[in-house]
């Protein structure tokens, strides 16, 4: 039995259409496959960002307009969260929810993936030591996680 997934997005009066089809592949890409999503879950998994300002600020040169949609978007597909900041109500912080996170194994297959094929600004000694030692880097972006650790997990390529 082949079941059809229909959601519907967080614009009112805006209905998504069903999907293209059950493919586990094209259901990601859906979700992930715009220039930018996967980017703002690197930024939030090994960079630290966790604010609007910090994105915009990332040096991928991001349109505003752009940052919020996607924000907004991952944050419907249940891929991050949205909490507004104790201290100052008009700052948001963001964070990966455990289906975000669970793109950490995706996440660092592409770094690997890239620098082995194309010209990256990316260490060559930090990806080979993240491909030798995948598994313990892999539970250390899982702590920082689970800690609430913001402290950058890799440096600006």
């Amino acid at each position: 039995m082949q079941v059809i997934h229909v959601s519907i997005d967080t614009v009112p009066g805006k209905r998504k259409s069903a999907r293209r089809s059950g493919c586990p592949v094209s259901i990601s890409l859906e979700m992930l496959g715009d220039r930018w999503s996967l980017l703002i879950v690197r930024d939030l998994m090994v960079r630290g960002y966790r604010t609007y300002k910090e994105f915009l600020e990332s040096g991928e040169g991001i349109a505003s307009n752009i940052l919020a949609d996607r924000l907004r978007k991952l944050e419907a597909a249940g891929i991050i969260s949205a909490k507004v900041e104790q201290t100052d109500g008009r700052k948001v912080n963001y964070r990966l929810t455990r289906k975000g996170i669970d793109l950490a194994p995706v996440l660092l297959d592409l770094l690997i993936w890239a620098s082995r094929h194309e010209e990256t600004k990316a260490p060559c000694a930090a990806i080979e030591r993240m491909e030798k030692h995948r598994e313990e880097f892999l539970a250390e972006v899982q702590r920082r996680w689970r800690e609430h650790d913001a402290t950058p997990l890799l440096p600006k390529f």
